[in-house]
């Protein structure tokens, strides 16, 4: 038998038992979660310290090595994620329609568990513990999946999880971790219909596309940001330089991030003199001839090079000559995830709003807010970027399924 089989069979035999949990159990257990998390700081921070060590030695770029740390206030908001998953409503049970047919028959529509969800991830160790605590709340097992980067954070966690569970009185296997982070486990886990009901990747478009291509487990695509900000012609300057330096520079490895910037061509000049006074030469932009009249380029951008996901301090850039051009450049290359406009027109906020085919499109603020936290979900599972079943940051409710449940007198149908 597979390794991951194993994995597969023991998750199946657990997610009944945690279907069959009330509220209270589970809570119990994630309040354990969290209070083990800030009790075990400095062994958390310790098996982090192996997987940086090594990060940097195979030559990993700094914003990479960024997504992969743990710190003190980075564990902090993870338990806090947790805590806060203990606040929310448990989805589980609850009656989303139904009623009496004329049969007589009594139909409940139910929110049930989904079963045994699998997670296939990269780099950033704080998944580990969002995706579990968000899977065991919805009342499913889970099976963890990261990259060989994150294994000693990863182990790390997963053996507190599964101590707090244990603890509780919960079967440890609700969530299991492949330590074989071998590309050959990860395929057979994509193949693993038998016991995984729903699997959800996190991480690069490289990754996203692997699963999609690979899979015969139903797929939630998540992740991938090439993420915009649209400069208008009525905007706000300050504003729209603000927006777009938290966009691209708070966190520029994340998924939420900017990686391109749209400006109006008549306040093209007094946009990147203020951006330009604000950065420094800080991130290298790649934009077409009119950015280049305004901005040094590191060179004249491509079709590839407006595709690209940088996830690092890197920009592609265009001048555009309305809010039409702008929203078909955004349509046509970016990824459904977020994006911006920023304007004082509420006509063309309101289109932008309308035409634009994403998760969440704001106007006046940084994209950076796409994340379950910040929409008040909790610790989210990933943010997807599909239409079906789930969209945007996914909290407890988009990991549940339902069912119909009948009560009849005697019923027959004729």
């Amino acid at each position: 038998m597979e390794y991951i089989e194993t994995l597969g069979i023991s998750a199946k035999n657990a997610a009944p038992i945690l279907a069959d949990c009330g509220t209270n159990i589970k809570n119990r257990a994630l309040s354990e979660i969290a209070k083990r998390l800030r009790e075990s700081v400095d062994g958390i921070i310790a098996a982090n310290r192996l997987d940086i060590e090594n990060a940097k030695k195979s030559g990993m770029a700094a914003a990479m090595v960024d997504r992969l740390t743990l710190d003190v206030k980075r564990i902090a908001g993870i338990a806090e994620g947790v805590e806060q998953i203990v606040s929310l409503p448990d989805p589980i049970g609850e009656v989303i329609g139904g009623g009496e047919l004329p049969s007589g028959l009594r139909v409940v529509q139910k929110r049930v568990p989904m079963g045994v969800i699998g997670i296939i991830f990269e780099s950033r160790p704080n998944v580990t513990v969002d995706a579990a605590a968000l899977c065991f709340k919805a009342g499913s097992a889970v099976i963890l999946r990261g990259g060989s980067d994150a294994i000693n954070s990863n182990k790390f966690l997963v053996s507190l999880m599964r101590g707090a569970l244990a603890e509780c009185g919960v079967p440890e296997d609700c969530i299991q971790l492949v330590e074989d982070t071998s590309r050959d486990t990860a395929t057979a886990m994509m193949r693993l219909n038998r016991y995984i009901d729903l699997l959800i990747p996190r991480g690069s478009g490289r990754l996203i596309r692997s699963v999609i291509e690979n899979a015969t487990v139903p797929v939630i695509q998540t992740g991938e940001g090439n993420c915009h900000v649209y400069i208008d012609e009525s905007a706000d300057i300050e504003m729209a330089v603000d927006i777009v330096d938290n966009a691209k520079t708070q966190r520029p490895s994340v998924c939420n991030a900017i990686e391109s910037i749209l400006v109006h061509e008549s306040i093209a000049n007094e946009f990147f003199t203020k951006l330009n006074e604000r950065w420094h030469g800080k991130v290298a932009v790649v934009g077409d001839e009119k950015t280049a009249e305004n901005i040094e380029v590191e060179k004249l951008a491509d079709d590839n090079d407006y595709a690209t996901e940088f996830l690092d301090y890197r920009l592609s850039s265009k001048v555009v000559k309305s809010v039409d051009e702008a929203i078909e450049h955004i349509n046509r290359f970016g990824t459904g995830h977020s994006e911006c406009i920023v304007t004082k027109s509420l006509e063309n906020a309101q289109k932008f709003q309308r035409r634009v085919d994403a998760a969440a499109v704001y106007v006046n603020a940084s994209t950076r807010f796409t994340d379950g936290f910040e929409f008040g979900l909790g610790a989210e599972i990933g943010i997807s970027t599909q239409k079906l079943h789930a969209r945007g940051p996914m909290g407890l409710k988009a990991l549940t399924s339902y069912k119909y449940l009948i009560d009849g007198n005697g019923q027959i149908r004729e």
